[in-house]
């Protein structure tokens, strides 16, 4: 290791990249030529001044440790063209980048940095001891009347459920999805933006393919349950109640005790509903073996800016949300740069892989997949799709339909040989989603997604 610390990949960079334009832009700036002045310090920051169409270079740094970003260009995008080329050229190209005295202009902005860093800590430590002051029974009474719109949101919707099945699960194509809408609609005007997601997805289903019918029925039971969990919440078990807040909508702060690990940043990816993206990271703890997931949002068209390199490892503090399984977190204090992911996270064959989800559903109900590795096991085609069979038994599971469109299908084939492999991904109820792996031999990641 450099005395820098470790650099990143070229996949490592563009997985950071905020869409695929950015991603082609940041490679055409990812050679030596554009650049002057690059450099980079013993602390995590890499800086460079760019040749743009203006008289004046950009100004770009990067802290590797967030990592954060700073561009004196115009661009919107976080992070830009620019950041993404430096990132490149110091990824690739050593000489071009060597650790040297960081300039003032570089300096100043981390230095800026480090004084927010700073005033956060003092202002948290504040809103504590005003929140110790805040008006409680205030918070009590907005807490009711939010719980009371819920509740008369739930209740409509038992209703329309009623109604549904009352008249047949066939009437449901003929009405069309402006029904669901007006519904889900209802539901944001009862703040449960939980129960809204839920019943777009429900007016998504009818006339989308052999079996609409049996998805519908299943949604509907889901529905209803999570209608009726919300309606009884107060004679729930507290974890599973907070889990039902958390499915309906109602928002809660990460307020878990702190846990620091070295956190192995397995997968990222983003989603879509065509008006908030989603942003997922998933990491592993490699100390207490504990799983973790970061979301972040942005708006429609815009990604959100947190970002971390897949394949490194970072010594961080995280603070979990409440909830069952407890696998939503806060990303807290980082403590130096990134490290390389030394070897995969443990893992285990396919059966230990849906006994996890199948806990993990005793406790949510509403859950779509759990995060599992397993270990040696092998890609096969089968029809019409393919499988993760385990090496050292006769067990396997389905991939699910959705992966089969990636490239990634590829590069676990590619990687595997026909020999075993250990992979990260997400188990549900379709089957399994690859979205990271590492061969039997070697350690380095390679994302799927």
């Amino acid at each position: 290791m450099n005395q820098q610390g470790v650099r990143w990949t070229s996949e490592q960079v563009l997985a950071l990249a905020p869409d695929d334009a950015s991603r082609k832009a940041g490679n055409r700036l990812g050679a030596a030529g554009p650049w002057a002045g690059a450099g980079s310090s013993g602390s995590g920051a890499v800086w460079g001044l760019c040749k743009g169409s203006g008289s004046k270079p950009y100004q770009t740094i990067v802290d590797t440790t967030g990592p954060a970003y700073k561009c004196s260009c115009p661009s919107r995008k976080f992070p830009c063209k620019h950041a993404l080329g430096l990132l490149l050229l110091w990824a690739a190209d050593e000489d071009a980048v060597q650790v040297s005295t960081t300039p003032d202009w570089a300096e100043e902005w981390l230095e800026g940095r480090r004084k927010r860093a700073t005033d956060k800590e003092q202002s948290d430590a504040g809103e504590g001891r005003s929140a110790k002051r805040a008006d409680p029974e205030a918070a009590r009474r907005r807490a009711e009347r939010r719980a009371g719109r819920i509740t008369a949101g739930a209740t409509e919707l038992e209703q329309r459920l009623a109604d549904l099945l009352r008249g047949g699960l066939a009437a449901a194509e003929q009405s069309g999805y402006g029904l669901w809408e007006e519904t889900a609609a209802r539901m944001v005007d009862a703040q449960a933006p939980g129960l809204a997601a839920r019943v777009r997805e429900l007016g998504a289903i009818p006339g989308s393919g052999p079996g609409w019918p049996v998805r519908l029925l299943e949604e509907c039971a889901l529905i209803h349950l999570l209608d009726a969990a919300w309606l009884g919440v107060e004679r729930l078990p507290e974890p599973l109640a907070a889990t039902v807040r958390t499915r309906v909508g109602l928002t809660s702060p990460a307020d878990g005790p702190p846990v620091r690990d070295d956190w192995m940043i397995l997968a990222q990816y983003d989603s879509s509903d065509g008006k908030i993206t989603t942003r997922r990271i998933w990491l592993y703890g490699r100390k207490f073996g504990r799983m973790a997931l970061l979301l972040s949002f942005g708006a429609a068209g815009r990604s959100p800016q947190q970002a971390l390199p897949v394949g490194l490892m970072i010594d961080a503090e995280l603070t979990p949300y409440a909830g069952a399984g407890q696998l939503r977190a806060e990303l807290g204090d980082q403590f130096g740069a990134p490290a390389p992911i030394t070897s995969p996270p443990s893992g285990g064959p396919t059966a230990a892989a849906l006994d996890a989800y199948g806990r993990a559903l005793r406790d949510d109900p509403w859950l779509e997949s759990w995060p599992v590795t397993l270990s040696r096991v092998i890609p096969v085609p089968t029809s019409p799709g393919w499988q993760l069979a385990d090496a050292d038994s006769e067990t396997a599971l389905p991939i699910t339909p959705a992966a089969l469109d990636r490239s990634g299908l590829l590069k676990l084939v590619a990687l595997s040989g026909g020999g075993p492999v250990t992979v990260f991904g997400e188990c549900g109820h379709q089957g399994f989603s690859p979205l990271a792996a590492w061969s039997e031999a070697g350690s380095e990641t390679v994302p799927l997604i």
